[in-house]
C-alpha cells in the first residue's frame, strides 16, 4: 500500500484530517515519483536482458542446478525457473512504484518458503538466484536509482533467508 493510501486510511480510521507530518510524508513520496517510475520502466523494459544475465550467472555459480538431478535440469524446469525470475522482478517493480514493501509481502512472500520446501526447491538456491537477479538489475541503474531499488531486492532475500 502506498504512503498516500496509508495516510488516508489511518486518518479516516481516526476520523481526522491528515497531520502536517503525514502530509510531509506524502510530499516526500510524491517527490520521488519520477525516480520510481524511471526505475520501474528500466526494469520492465529490460526484463529479458536481466533474466538472461541473472540466469547465466546463477548457472555459472551453480552448475549443479542444471546438471542431471538438479532443480533446473531439463528445459521444462529451467523454463519454470526463468518464469520465477520474471515474476520476482515484476514484484520488485510493484514495491518500487508503491514506495513500500507491502505489495511484495502481500503478493509474493506469504508462504513462499513453504511452497519451495514443498516443491523440494532449495531455498538457499532461491536466495542465490535473487542475488543474481539483483546484480543483473542494479547494473542497469544509476547509483542514485540503485540506492532506491536495492532495498526491495534485499527484502525478498531477507524473507527467504
Amino acid at each position: 500500500m502506498s504512503v498516500v493510501s496509508q495516510v488516508i486510511l489511518k486518518a479516516d480510521d481516526e476520523l481526522r484530517y491528515p497531520s502536517s507530518g503525514e502530509l510531509q510524508s506524502i510530499r516526500s513520496f510524491l517527490s520521488t515519483g519520477e525516480q520510481r517510475m524511471r526505475i520501474a520502466e528500466t526494469l520492465a523494459e529490460n526484463e529479458q536482458k536481466i533474466v538472461d544475465r541473472a540466469s547465466k550467472e546463477l548457472w555459472r555459480k551453480r552448475p549443479d542446478f542444471i546438471s542431471p538431478g538438479g532443480n533446473a535440469f531439463g528445459q521444462r524446469q529451467r523454463s519454470l525457473c526463468l518464469r520465477d525470475y520474471g515474476w520476482y522482478l515484476r514484484l520488485i517493480t510493484y514495491g518500487i512504484l508503491a514506495g513500500d514493501k507491502e505489495p511484495i509481502e502481500r503478493i509474493g512472500l506469504i508462504g513462499v518458503r513453504e511452497m519451495y520446501n514443498a516443491l523440494n526447491v532449495p531455498v538457499p538456491g532461491m536466495v542465490e538466484a535473487i542475488n543474481c537477479l539483483k546484480e543483473a538489475s542494479l547494473g542497469l541503474l544509476s547509483a542514485e536509482d540503485v540506492t532506491e531499488a536495492e532495498p526491495y531486492f534485499d527484502y525478498i532475500i531477507q524473507a527467504m533467508s
